[in-house]
């Protein structure tokens, strides 16, 4: 018997460290079943049709690592390691990455707090409040992919993000966040940790969210360099308001990247939308997205989006939804050889943990 206590013991002695340590595992499994026209199953542009099983529509498959200890005198260190996951696939999102969308370590007080690793530039931070369908659909959401630079583009990697499509992450980067009364500011910058030019594939930015009761008011501005230190802005502003049983959302964003020494790419989205809990159980969001593409020497372009969701709450942390979205490509930005047209439809399941 005695031998079987201490066995019994050793196995549970890490998950006692785990609850002293006051740490957490949780994540978000998210699979659905999708149709689309004029979209690729990777929501590309496509002269095509396309069914298949997709991970994350409602909400980005994940799993995660999160603690908090207090060190007394109002102090508390803090961290955060979080992946993405491709539900459908069982495979990491990031192939290079594992811990691609949060990796940092922190310490806060009465003061603020600064954390320090790979986390979320200040332009995602500021969209999370005001988006119009609540940063659903990150693969396929505007404000994620062209706002907060997401999926951006432009071919060059800006900032130390470690990819040359997107900017929605920084390694290498600094952040400060405050609440003071019903503000919380914030600041950040990037290292870019290039040798001989301390510049190159930098960042820098502020941003600032004001809640008060049923208002909310959220922007940001951030700059990223490149290794040969061309330069991308971003700045987005936008408002929530939270009228009864609806919630009414509007954002305007806008990026100017300079993409070589004499060309320019100016993109912009505005967005307007809102939630409506039309009971407890059932939630439905409307959003409409307009994106315009600007390049030196090119016609203007883009699309407008039209996303919709319908979510049923089978408890705390599961629920069906329902997806509809359809574009409408403006000037041929999805290529000649595609549809001018696209539309999608997605039934699936959420379960958080």
């Amino acid at each position: 018997m005695k031998a079987k206590f201490l066995a019994a013991a050793a196995a549970l002695a890490p998950f006692c460290a785990v609850a002293q340590s006051g740490i957490s595992i949780y994540g978000i499994a998210d699979a659905g079943v999708r149709h689309t026209s004029g979209l690729s199953a990777a929501n590309a542009a496509s002269n095509g049709n396309s069914n298949g099983l997709s991970s994350g529509v409602d909400n980005t498959s994940r799993l995660g690592f999160r603690g908090r200890e207090d060190l007394g005198g109002g102090l508390h260190a803090s961290f955060n390691l979080e992946t993405g996951l491709n539900l459908d696939l069982g495979t990491q999102a990031n192939a290079t990455k594992y811990f691609d969308r949060a990796s940092w370590l922190g310490l806060g007080g009465a003061w603020g707090t600064v954390t320090a690793g790979r986390q979320t530039t200040l332009l995602a931070e500021a969209i999370s409040p005001v988006d119009p369908v609540g940063m659903r659909f990150a693969a396929f959401n505007p404000n994620i992919a062209t706002t907060a630079l997401s999926s951006h583009g432009l071919g060059i990697e800006y900032g130390a993000s470690g990819a040359n499509t997107g900017t929605y992450r920084l390694d290498n980067s600094l952040k400060y966040s405050g609440k003071f009364g019903p503000v919380t500011a914030r600041a950040m910058y990037g290292f870019g940790e290039v040798a001989g030019n301390r510049s190159a594939l930098s960042s820098s930015g502020l941003g600032a969210v004001y809640a008060s009761g049923p208002l909310t008011v959220s922007g940001a501005y951030q700059k990223f360099k490149s290794a040969t230190l061309l330069d991308l802005e971003g700045a987005t502003l936008g408002l929530a308001y939270q009228l009864g049983a609806v919630r009414l959302a509007a954002n305007t964003g806008r990026s100017s990247a300079d993409v070589s020494a004499t060309a320019k790419t100016v993109q912009k989205v505005h967005s307007l939308g809102g939630t409506w809990a039309a009971t407890t159980a059932v939630d439905l969001t409307a959003a409409y997205y307009r994106m315009s593409r600007e390049r030196t020497g090119a016609l203007g372009d883009g699309y407008s989006r039209v996303i919709l969701f319908a979510e049923y709450k089978l408890s705390r942390r599961s629920k069906l939804y329902a997806e509809a979205d359809y574009t409408d490509w403006k000037n041929n930005y999805q290529g000649v050889a595609n549809k001018p047209h696209a539309s999608g439809f997605t039934l699936g399941l959420m379960h958080t943990f």
